[in-house]
C-alpha cells in the first residue's frame, strides 16, 4: 500500500525540513491585514517575532484549500492508496475539516488524526506514524500508539503580557487591566480534556506562583522516563533556560528541550510567552 503522510506548518518546520523525513507539510496562513505569509516559507520565526513585538494585529488561518486540494491531487496522480494527515487541531483550525473534504472529493482514503494541540506533539506523532507503518506494525498497534501520546500530551501557557491577547479579541480590556492591577499572571491550557481549544487552568498573583503551579500540575501527570518535554518560548530565550534548570532537577529521566514558540500559538499569545509541552512516547 503506498502511503503518503502529510502534516502542517503547525510543526515549525519548512517544507524542506520535513521532505527529508519524507512528509508533506503544507503551510498555514497568518495575515497581517492586507498581507498573507505562507507560515514558516514567507514568514519565519524571527519575522513573525518581529511583528508582534511592535504591535502588529496578526491572524491565523487553515493553509489554502487550493494548495491541499493541488497537493492531493497530485497523490492521486502518483497512484497513492491512503493519506495519512496530522494537522494543526480542529479545536485551533479548520484544517482537518477541509482536508477531510477534499480527500472525499477525490475519492481518496484518507486517516486524519487529530492531535488536541499543534506544534512538537504533531511533528512526534507524523514521524512517528510513518515509521511504524515503515517497521509493519499493525493498524491496531498504531492506533493505540497514538492514542497513548495524544490521552497523556498537555500544553501550558503563560503569557507574560496580556496585550496580544486583547488585540486579538481573546481578553477584554477591561479583563486585562483589572489583571494588570492585581498582577494576575493566568495559566492557560489546551489538551484533548478542552477539545482542543486554550482554556483557564488558574490565575495566580506572581510570574513565580504560576511556575509553582506549573510545576505542581506537571508533576500530577507524572512526567517520568518515557516521557518528552518541550519549553517553548517566543522571545524569552533567558526565561525558558531558567525553567530549563529547574525543571531537569524537577523531572529526572525527562527529555527536556528548549525551542520557539511556533508561529500560528505566537501571533496570537504574544512575545515573551512560555509554553510548556510534554507528552508520553510510544
Amino acid at each position: 500500500m503506498k502511503i503518503a503522510y502529510v502534516t502542517d506548518s503547525g510543526t515549525g518546520r519548512t517544507i524542506s525540513e520535513l521532505a527529508a523525513d519524507g512528509i508533506i507539510s503544507i503551510p498555514l496562513q497568518i495575515m497581517d491585514g492586507s498581507t498573507t505569509y505562507q507560515d514558516m516559507e514567507t514568514l519565519d520565526r524571527n519575522a513573525c517575532l518581529d511583528l508582534v513585538e511592535h504591535g502588529h494585529v496578526l491572524k491565523t488561518s487553515q493553509p489554502n484549500p487550493g494548495l491541499i486540494e493541488e497537493c492531493f491531487q497530485d497523490l492521486k496522480n502518483q497512484g497513492t492508496d491512503l493519506i495519512v494527515a496530522v494537522p494543526i487541531c480542529n479545536g485551533l483550525s479548520g484544517t482537518i475539516s477541509t482536508m477531510t473534504a477534499i480527500a472525499r472529493d477525490l475519492d481518496m482514503r484518507i486517516i486524519c488524526i487529530d492531535t488536541y494541540v499543534t506544534s512538537e506533539v504533531q511533528y512526534y506523532l507524523i514521524k512517528r506514524i510513518k515509521a511504524m507503518y515503515e517497521e509493519g506494525k499493525s493498524d491496531l498497534e498504531i492506533k493505540l500508539a497514538v492514542d497513548t501520546v495524544i490521552d497523556s500530551c498537555n500544553t501550558l501557557i503563560m503569557p507574560r503580557s496580556l496585550d496580544a491577547l486583547v488585540r486579538g479579541g481573546r481578553l477584554t480590556p477591561m479583563a486585562a487591566g483589572f489583571a494588570k492591577l492585581l498582577k494576575i499572571v493566568p495559566i492557560l491550557k489546551i489538551n484533548k480534556s478542552t477539545s482542543g481549544r486554550i482554556d483557564s487552568v488558574a490565575n495566580v498573583r506572581t510570574y513565580r506562583k504560576a511556575v509553582a503551579k506549573v510545576i505542581e500540575d506537571i508533576h500530577k501527570d507524572n512526567p517520568g522516563e518515557g516521557w518528552k518535554m518541550f519549553i517553548a518560548h517566543a522571545g524569552a530565550v533567558d526565561a525558558a533556560m531558567d525553567l530549563y534548570h529547574r525543571f531537569v532537577e524537577e523531572f529526572p529521566g525527562v527529555d527536556i528541550q528548549v525551542t520557539e514558540l511556533v508561529n500560528p500559538v505566537a501571533a496570537h499569545t504574544g512575545a515573551d510567552c512560555i509554553c510548556i509541552q510534554y507528552f508520553k512516547t510510544v
